[in-house]
């Protein structure tokens, strides 16, 4: 005997048997979003969950395993609850949904933590490290936050920023990174100083342009709203009424985030985010992030985010990429 569950007027379940679920999506649109174009999503989700999944008209048959019908069922509802908060699902949200550190029992909860939401896209948090960083973002006025590539570091920091200066909570931001990774002196660059440091800002600008547009961006950016300011040139200065993001500081030494961190004014917040794995340094034991949080985490002011590879949200390979590379290195030292 079948057993059908109606979660709300767009979703219902129907248990056919112990390998088979039926579920009907009754709003078109969803339906659309959820299922991908040529039926991607679903494709992807087959492959994520191990299970068979046929479409045809407004109804998803999925096939396997019994634990592998219920991550595909939490997956489901979690990308409609994604549907009814952004109107959009987007290929991240796909991952997202199987991820095992998907908090499922909190599924069918038409909401999110830490949703930010910006003329572009809707950015929610992907696993329960970001959305701490997310809130520790919104609510601390100095956060470090310290993983490998692809956990959302730089991302997250981007949008709370510019999403508060939007809201004319703040006045101006200010993106600041050691420009190091070339070798080349600032002043041996052509152009302005905005022009030599910009290659160095690449990650941040891709961000910004994302979330916020290149126009309106470019705009901000004359108009010194969003300000390009090599580490270098933070001293002496004091940050009032503003969001300032230190990126790869794995290659600032623990003088330079020092002195960074101190030019906290009123009403401000600093960010320093970094990955102890990538330090480009000539002699690495030079790098000040890992000694700075080692020093400040003592702090109850001062939150610290250490992000790990189940926190990667770009590529699957790069989780596996990371974990790889981790493993190379613990064997080296036996």
């Amino acid at each position: 005997m079948s057993e059908i569950t109606k979660l709300d007027q767009n979703l219902i379940i129907k248990k056919i048997d112990k390998e088979t679920v039926n579920i009907q999506i009754t709003n078109n649109e969803m339906l659309m979003s959820i299922v991908g174009q040529f039926d991607q999503n679903l494709k992807d989700l087959s492959k994520y969950t191990g299970t068979s999944i046929y479409f045809r008209g407004n109804s998803i048959t999925c096939k396997g395993q019994k634990d592998n019908i219920n991550i595909f069922c939490e997956a489901i509802k979690f990308l409609i609850n994604k549907y009814f908060l952004t109107k959009i699902i987007e290929k991240e949200d796909i991952l997202s949904s199987v991820k095992k550190n998907v908090d499922l029992d909190q599924s069918n909860i038409k909401t999110f933590k830490q949703l930010i939401k910006t003329p572009r896209k809707s950015v929610i948090a992907r696993s329960e490290k970001q959305s701490d960083y997310i809130k520790a973002l919104k609510e601390n006025d100095i956060i470090m936050s310290l993983g490998p590539a692809g956990t959302g570091k730089s991302f997250l920091a981007v949008s709370v920023a510019v999403t508060m200066l939007i809201e004319k909570k703040i006045e101006r931001v200010i993106l600041s990174r050691p420009a190091v990774e070339a070798g080349e002196k600032l002043g041996f660059l052509p152009g302005d100083m905005k022009e030599k440091v910009d290659p160095y800002l690449r990650p941040l600008y891709d961000a910004l342009y994302e979330l916020f547009g290149a126009d309106r961006i470019d705009k901000k950016i004359e108009s010194g709203e969003i300000e390009i300011a090599p580490l270098a040139f933070m001293r002496g200065r004091t940050l009032k009424n503003c969001f300032a993001i230190l990126d790869e500081a794995q290659n600032a030494t623990e003088t330079q985030i020092k002195m960074f961190l101190t030019r906290i004014g009123e009403n401000s917040k600093l960010v320093v985010n970094g990955d102890p794995s990538q330090i480009d340094l000539i002699n690495k034991s030079q790098s000040g992030l890992m000694k700075s949080k080692e020093i400040l985490k003592y702090l109850n002011e001062i939150k610290i985010i250490e992000f790990d590879h189940n926190d990667v949200v770009r590529h699957p390979l790069v989780s596996k990429i990371i974990r790889a590379y981790q493993k190379k290195s613990t064997d080296d030292k036996y």
